[in-house]
């Protein structure tokens, strides 16, 4: 759960803050002095970028021959689409302005 958090450059507290618990508990959760609790575990992962599956070790299945956008991407692609119509342009206008321009 620590690497998932930094992974996404979350701190305990930011963590914390996101699903609605203490930085203590999120450092017990991390060091396993305390399980998530099952009902947490929607919001952790929403938090954390991840599937539930994936934050519990259950490896993700793809069907054979399928592809689709890499793992992270489809991630924060799931995450864009949780924000704020307008908070959704501004990413929008953002990559279209990236990907204009040259060299990319």
């Amino acid at each position: 759960m620590a690497d998932l958090r930094r992974d996404q450059g979350l701190t305990q507290v930011q963590l914390g803050e996101l699903i609605g618990v203490s930085q203590q508990q999120i450092a017990s959760f991390e060091i396993g002095r305390r399980r998530v609790p099952v009902s947490l575990l929607a919001a952790l992962a929403t938090g954390l970028a991840v599937t539930v599956e994936e934050l519990i070790g259950v490896p993700e299945r793809r069907p054979a021959g399928k592809r689709g956008p890499a793992p992270k991407l489809q991630q924060q692609l799931e995450r864009i689409s949780q924000l704020p119509k307008a908070k959704q342009k501004m990413v929008s206008e953002l990559l279209d302005s990236l990907l204009a321009q040259p060299g990319r």
